[in-house]
């Protein structure tokens, strides 16, 4: 007797399944008799351990596996027949009243596809997005790669100016009481780059190697050092060091550097245009997908099943400021915000699994979504 599909609600379905008890011990038996052949066992010759004990130690696993196998076969050949499109994974449960005692049944529940009408899309307009890679773009990846390979001198008698790097002392007390993580010796930090308070920069920005400076800086209210936010603290700070950035020339000992073996400085920019060239045709064919999937959306809503809908992004963890001391959020460096979870849109995930099967038998529209994609 074929099964039922029974419907609950919305998308939600219902079916019991069946597998005879016979069915699986016949499989178990061959799956044992099979081990047999090639089991060790202690005591026994490769393959000449008794069947018994082998059941004993193995039966039950394998067992397991049967029913699963069988379990999820019977729940295909369901749906299979039915023509159901199933979203996520079924939910089984035992079913104990009604069931024959040669059975073994179960109920499974689980959701489908929506069944969605294609809409007319002879009006739809699709952005196709295009970028042109120029000269500028491969100078400017150059000059990221030269300001990654940066080296410092330093330099007597310089006043410390934006991008040049400060090794200094500092010590912080609130209310005339030091802090945990608020000294620290030999501290070394770009200025400019945003990494220390805007407060912090600006009262060393100016000084020389051998001067000192006391100045108030108020931490701010969010700050991700507890202990000390929307506090104002004093700061001594010490210069030791003022050193002065320099870039690598584009020559051939930096086209060696970057992987170039023969140092050609041509073939370098050729290699890095390659590259761009390659990131922007997946960012292009990114914003197409989306400019074609929007307008399907709101010409063809939809209900989304549960697995689609239901999920959740993982939040990203916040980068780690380095620093002298192992505080949390060492003082006073400038705590990285967290960075707020990127929430995928659950209703174009979902229609693509809703829309592109039943286009799929179309020769001119496959499922796949990069069918829509820049060549």
């Amino acid at each position: 007797m074929q099964p039922v599909v029974e419907t609950l609600s919305g998308l939600e379905r219902r079916v019991d399944l069946a597998v005879a008890v016979a069915d699986i011990e016949k499989e178990v038996q061959a799956q044992l008799k099979r081990m047999v052949r090639t089991a060790k066992v202690p005591g026994f010759r490769p393959g000449k351990a008794p069947l018994a004990m082998l059941e004993r130690s193995h039966g039950p696993g394998i067992r397991y596996d049967v029913i699963n196998e069988q379990v999820g076969r019977a729940f295909e050949r369901v749906v299979t027949e039915a023509n159901l499109r199933v979203a996520g994974t079924p939910r089984l449960e035992p079913k104990t009243e009604g069931a024959p005692e040669d059975t073994l049944a179960f109920t499974a529940t689980f959701e489908v596809y929506p069944e969605v009408a294609v809409p007319d899309l002879s009006s739809l307009s699709v952005n196709r997005a295009v970028i042109e890679i120029t000269d500028a773009e491969v100078d400017r990846t150059i000059e990221v790669l030269r300001k990654q390979r940066v080296t410092y001198e330093p330099r007597e008698g310089r006043a410390a100016e934006d991008g040049d790097r400060v090794t200094l002392d500092f010590a912080g007390t609130i209310d005339g009481v030091p802090f945990e993580g608020g000294k620290a010796e030999s501290f070394p930090f770009v200025l400019g780059q945003g990494r220390m308070l805007p407060e912090f920069e600006a009262a060393a920005k100016g000084m020389k190697a051998g001067e000192s400076k006391t100045f108030p800086l108020a931490f701010p209210a969010d700050y991700g050092g507890k202990e000390v936010a929307g506090k104002t603290a004093e700061f001594a700070i010490t210069i030791k060091e003022v050193a002065e950035p320099r870039l690598p020339e584009v020559d051939a000992e930096f086209a060696k550097s970057l992987g170039q073996a023969e140092g050609d400085v041509a073939k370098l920019r050729e290699d890095i245009r390659a590259n761009i060239e390659r990131e922007a045709k997946v960012r292009t064919q990114s914003r197409t997908k989306a400019s074609v999937m929007t307008p399907w959306l709101r010409q063809a809503p939809s209900t989304c099943p549960r697995p689609w809908s239901k999920a959740t992004p993982t939040a990203a963890s916040p980068p780690r400021a380095r620093n002298s001391s192992s505080a949390a959020c060492p003082t006073p460096i400038r705590c990285p915000s967290r960075p707020k979870p990127s929430r995928p849109n659950p209703s174009a995930a979902c229609a693509w699994g809703c829309w592109c099967p039943s286009w799929s038998s179309r020769p001119s529209c496959k499922s796949s979504p990069s069918r829509f994609a820049p060549a």
